[in-house]
């Protein structure tokens, strides 16, 4: 099951808090459809209110995040880790879970 770093908990935690106040709002991770230049699967990312009835719920200290089927299975075994550089732009990294 995809794990959050302590980063990636904080960082979701404020987008989500700035752009939803419902109870079960969360960050939905979703399959993109075109892979990227290398055929490296991608991934959007989007905050939702809910989640979808099939979507895989993960909360980690308050933190909730939503994976669609396909992102649920390609991510099963990875870290989701974010950043903000000094402009406030977020960045999201996919890291695999150590041994």
């Amino acid at each position: 099951m995809l794990t959050l770093t302590d980063n990636a908990n904080a960082v979701v935690t404020t987008i989500v808090t700035g752009q939803e106040n419902g109870d079960d709002a969360g960050l939905r991770i979703e399959s993109a459809p075109a892979p990227g230049p290398n055929g490296e699967a991608r991934f959007a990312v989007h905050v939702v209110p809910s989640p979808e009835p099939a979507d895989q719920i993960i909360e980690a200290a308050g933190t909730r995040v939503y994976l669609e089927t396909a992102a649920a299975e390609a991510l099963a075994d990875k870290v989701l880790d974010a950043g903000v550089d000094g402009e406030g732009t977020v960045s999201f990294t996919i890291l695999p879970q150590p041994a």
